[in-house]
């Protein structure tokens, strides 16, 4: 227990996950019609930001998100490390935010304010509760006495294992941040065309279009079919779903996930910075399957069997 594990708002736990295991975590922030709001706010919670956060994204406000920069990680970190700990933070994926890079400039002074402490940063390779499984993973390893060392050395070893699906609703969204032309997503509003993304297996992992299908019920369909073509060892894993405003299509498919033998899952409001990104009705799913880099000559998970733990209740 001698370091403190950080994650960017990004990581998307729920606030019961966040105080159960101590993470710390680091707000983006975003403004909504020229006025600031955190991301993430400890005495608020999440479920209230994000229902009020959806109204307005749902009603057409100019909403603007920003990364985290290398001071405000300065001013997250030094507490800690005043106290004499280590730190360990982990990102959401360089490939998507400028955050990792602005983290790792933090950690470098902090390093030379503070030689004797360790200072890891750590790119998730993932986004949402993508990144927010391999915190809740690290912070069980962290509990069962774990080092910093070999939490670090699980994740990376772990981190491409991690699998998302993602649907979209409406395509507008991405449009404006540059994932699909004008014409693409008018063609999709008028037949109907949902996307269907992923994190992919590049470094830095990238959030890349990877197929697409006609009507909602069909691409739900589709992140079930990628979880059964990819998942391993559904029956000994937290799953998760994050859903942009879209609560009860994210009950259906943990229903579905738990008639396939998984009993832990997660459920929450998308974050909501990417979730601006690609708008209300986006639905996710996370889990652990297949590496998706491919066969990799060491891919054996040599981290210590963890004790379950029963989650508190997410939904």
């Amino acid at each position: 227990m001698s370091f403190e594990l950080f994650a960017d708002s990004a990581a998307n736990l729920p606030d019961e996950l966040v105080r159960a295991h101590g993470v710390r975590v680091i707000p983006y922030s975003c403004t909504v019609d020229g006025v600031p709001v955190p991301a993430y706010d400890p005495a608020v919670p999440f479920r209230v930001l994000a229902k009020k956060f959806y109204e307005k994204l749902r009603g057409g406000a100019d909403i603007k998100t920003s990364l985290i920069n290398a001071a405000d990680f300065e001013t997250a970190l030094t507490p800690a490390l005043e106290e004499g700990k280590d730190v360990f933070l982990i990102t959401m994926s360089a490939g998507i935010s400028g955050t990792n890079a602005q983290a790792r400039i933090a950690a470098e002074a902090l390093r030379k304010k503070y030689p004797e402490r360790k200072i890891a940063v750590e790119d998730s390779a993932n986004a949402s509760l993508g990144e927010g499984l391999l915190v809740l993973r690290v912070a069980q390893l962290k509990e069962m006495g774990e080092s910093l060392e070999s939490c670090r050395e699980w994740l990376e070893r772990n981190r491409y294992k991690l699998n998302s699906r993602v649907t979209v609703d409406d395509l507008s969204f991405l449009h404006k941040s540059g994932r699909v032309s004008g014409v693409v997503a008018l063609a999709g509003r008028l037949l109907g065309i949902k996307p269907l993304l992923r994190a992919n297996g590049t470094d830095p992992a990238k959030l890349v279009v990877c197929g697409k299908t006609k009507g909602r019920k069909k691409a739900i369909s589709e992140l079930l079919s990628a979880f059964d073509e990819t998942v391993v060892d559904p029956q000994n894993q937290t799953a998760a779903i994050a859903h942009a405003d879209c609560e009860e299509d994210a009950l259906a498919l943990k229903a579905a996930l738990e008639e396939r033998g998984v009993r832990e899952i997660v459920v929450e409001y998308y974050d909501l910075c990417t979730s601006s990104h690609v708008g209300p009705g986006t639905l996710a799913l996370f889990f652990m399957g297949k590496d998706r880099r491919g066969p990799q000559p060491d891919a054996a998970d040599r981290a210590p069997a963890l004790t379950r733990k029963k989650l508190p209740a997410n939904t």
